[in-house]
């Protein structure tokens, strides 16, 4: 039987919290044990958490947190061979390793899906691997949107636990007042949760900078 892996991530947007990457594997024929699955973001949370439970007991998987230290040191402008792409990269092929698919389906976060591919390619130890790179595969693919879902509801449970121990963060977004607020009150006070290299949490620095030179 053909092993096909399925990869998505969630969490790549905020400027709180990881962004979770997860690949499940399957027998290629048997998605249908996956359940109803569709991109995660596509259903309520309450769904999420029951194909959540049903792809899990029906698969083989993996998840990778990355933390937002991770994401900015690959944000890093001294950093010149690494980027957000290039990060979500190599988790990936930290997934394909470990399980050694005969077919890999990714969700590809680059604009150009060749050339990520590519890439991906030369951190993979198996060579003879068939490869899907596209855009919105999450939509296309059962076993892609699997993946996003149990990655989702990761996130989510990422969020809620960071919110019970800092306070009600919201989401983690970027345009969301909640998280705006959040970032103002405590920008100094948990280094460990924000991405310091998102322009949201910037800005906020560098007003606080400056009010701090005029009052000086």
């Amino acid at each position: 039987m053909v092993k096909v892996l399925g990869i998505d991530e969630a969490g790549r947007g905020p400027c709180i919290g990881p962004m979770i990457i997860a690949g499940v594997m399957i027998e290629e024929g048997t998605e249908a044990g996956l359940g109803a699955v569709k991109d995660s973001k596509l259903l309520v949370h309450k769904k999420r958490i029951e194909l959540n439970n049903i792809i899990q007991a029906n698969s083989e998987f993996k998840i990778i947190e990355v933390s937002p230290r991770e994401i900015d040191e690959a944000l890093d402008e001294k950093n010149t061979e690494m980027n957000l792409n290039w990060l979500e990269a190599h988790k990936q092929a930290e997934i394909i390793n470990h399980f050694n698919p005969d077919k890999v389906i990714i969700d590809c976060p680059h604009p150009v899906p060749k050339k990520y591919e590519d890439y991906i390619k030369k951190l993979i130890k198996k060579k003879d691997i068939k490869y899907v790179v596209e855009h919105k595969a999450d939509v296309n693919y059962p076993v892609c949107s699997a993946a996003s879902i149990i990655a989702k509801v990761r996130r989510e449970e990422e969020i809620t636990r960071i919110q019970k121990q800092y306070g009600d963060t919201g989401p983690g977004y970027p345009a969301n007042p909640k998280t705006q607020k959040f970032i103002k009150e405590n920008w100094q006070k948990h280094p460990e949760i924000f991405r310091k290299s998102w322009s949201t949490f910037k800005n906020i620095e560098k007003a606080n900078d400056e009010k701090q030179k005029k009052l000086f």
